[in-house]
C-alpha cells in the first residue's frame, strides 16, 4: 500500500507509539472477552487458550520499534485483524477433538446440546463413559435406590461406589431418619411375631374346639374351666401338632410289608392280597414312590376329630360316653381306611409288576388307542 493513499498517517515516533497503544488496547479487550466467555462454558476457555497464541503467530512479533510495513497499516486493518480472533477457523482443531468433548452416558448429550448443564465424573471409568450430567446421574441413582435414601449405588461398568453427599438438614431430621431406619429394621420381626402369635392362638382355639367335640360340649367346658390356665396354654396347641405328626406316620406301609411276608401262609390273605403271577422276585421291581402332599396331611389331620365323632355316632350309638364313642369311631375310621389303602397299594404293586412294553406295530397302536378311548369313556 503506497503512502499517497494514507494521507492521515503521520510518520514519526509519536505515530508509532499511538499504533502500539491501539494494538495493546485491542489485545487487552480481546483477552477480557475471552475470559468472560470461558466463565460461561469451559469449552470456550479451551478454545480461547488455543486462539491466543494463534493471534500472535499470525502477525509479526511486536518489538519496541515497529517495522516499516506496519507503519503503513490503516486503523481499519488493525481492527479487522483483531476481530478475526473470534473466527472459528483458528480453534477448529480444539473444538473437534474427541478427547476434549464430554458425552453423557445416560442421555448421550454433549456440551453443544446444553451449554449450561452441570457435569460430573463420579467413578473410575475412562473414555466416553466417564462424564455424565448431574441431573441424569441423580435420576439414575433415584431409580436404583427405589426410595431408600441410604442405599449404596455403584457404577454399572467399573463397580465403583458413588460418593453421595447429603446436605445437613438439622438435628430433627437426623432423629427422624434414625427412627425411620429403626422401624424399617424391626418391622420384619414384628410381622413374623404377629404371624406366629396368630398361628398359636389358632392352634389354641382348635384344641379347645376339639376337646369339646371329643369329650362333649358341657364336659369339655367344665374340664377346661377346672384346669390350670398354663396347662391349657401349653396343652391345647399340642393337639393339632400331635394330629399332624400322627398323620405323617405311614403305618400302612409297615403293615403291608408284614402281610406280604406272611400272605403265603394264610389263604385268606392271598385272596385279599393277590401277588404276582409270573413268580418273579419282588426285588426285580423298584419300590413304588408314594408322593407326600402337605395339604392332604394337614386336612386329614385336622378333620380327623370331626370324622371320628361322626363315625362314633353312626357305629357306636349305644355308648353313652361321648369320649368313648368318639374314640371308638376314630379307631374304626383309621382301621377301615388303612385296610382299603393297603389293598389299593397292593393292587398298584401287582399292576406295576405285570406291565410290559409292547412292540410298536399297527395292531398294538390300534389296540392301545382303543384302550385309551374306553378308559376315557368310563371316566366321563
Amino acid at each position: 500500500m503506497s503512502e499517497d493513499n494514507l494521507p492521515h498517517i503521520r510518520f514519526g515516533p509519536n505515530s508509532r507509539m499511538e499504533h502500539l497503544q491501539r494494538i495493546e488496547d485491542t489485545l487487552r479487550r480481546l483477552r477480557t472477552n475471552l475470559r468472560l466467555d470461558s466463565q460461561v462454558n469451559q469449552l470456550n476457555n479451551e478454545v480461547s487458550d488455543a486462539q491466543a497464541p494463534a493471534v500472535v503467530s499470525d502477525e509479526e512479533p511486536l518489538p519496541t520499534a515497529l517495522p516499516g510495513p506496519l507503519e503503513s497499516m490503516q486503523q481499519s486493518d488493525v481492527t479487522d485483524g483483531a476481530s478475526s480472533l473470534n473466527q472459528p477457523e483458528l480453534g477448529t482443531s480444539a473444538v473437534d477433538s474427541e478427547d476434549d468433548k464430554r458425552y453423557c452416558w445416560v442421555c448421550f448429550a454433549t456440551d453443544e446440546d446444553d451449554a449450561t448443564a452441570s457435569w460430573a465424573k463420579p467413578c473410575n471409568c475412562r473414555g466416553t463413559a466417564k462424564w455424565v450430567h448431574q441431573g441424569c446421574i441423580q435420576r439414575w441413582v433415584d431409580e436404583k435406590q427405589k426410595g431408600r435414601a441410604g442405599a449404596h449405588v455403584a457404577c454399572p461398568q467399573c463397580k465403583t461406589e458413588y460418593i453421595i453427599v447429603y446436605p445437613n438438614m438439622g438435628p430433627l431430621v437426623v432423629v427422624l431418619d434414625t427412627i425411620d431406619g429403626v422401624i424399617f429394621r424391626i418391622c420384619p420381626y414384628i410381622a413374623a411375631s404377629i404371624v406366629a402369635a396368630s398361628i398359636y392362638w389358632t392352634a389354641v382355639t382348635y384344641g379347645a374346639v376339639t376337646v369339646m367335640q371329643v369329650v362333649g360340649h358341657k364336659d369339655g367346658l367344665a374340664m377346661m374351666e377346672q384346669a390350670d390356665p398354663l396347662v391349657l396354654l401349653v396343652g391345647l396347641p399340642t393337639i393339632p401338632i400331635m394330629l399332624v405328626l400322627g398323620k405323617m406316620l405311614r403305618w400302612e406301609d409297615q403293615a403291608l410289608s408284614l402281610l406280604r411276608r406272611h400272605a403265603c401262609k394264610v389263604p385268606i390273605l392271598r385272596y385279599f392280597l393277590p401277588n404276582r403271577d409270573d413268580g418273579a422276585q419282588s426285588d426285580d421291581v423298584p419300590p413304588m414312590s408314594d408322593p407326600v402332599s402337605a395339604t392332604r396331611i394337614l386336612c386329614g389331620a385336622l378333620l380327623l376329630p370331626s370324622i371320628a365323632s361322626i363315625c362314633g355316632k353312626i357305629f357306636f350309638e349305644s355308648i353313652h360316653s361321648n369320649f368313648q364313642r368318639t374314640l371308638l369311631g376314630g379307631i374304626a375310621f383309621i382301621t377301615i381306611k388303612g385296610a382299603f389303602k393297603i389293598y389299593h397299594k397292593q393292587q398298584q404293586y401287582v399292576r406295576q409288576c405285570q406291565r410290559r412294553i409292547m412292540d410298536y406295530t399297527e395292531n398294538n397302536v390300534a389296540l392301545y388307542r382303543r384302550q385309551q378311548n374306553s378308559e376315557t369313556n368310563q371316566t366321563s
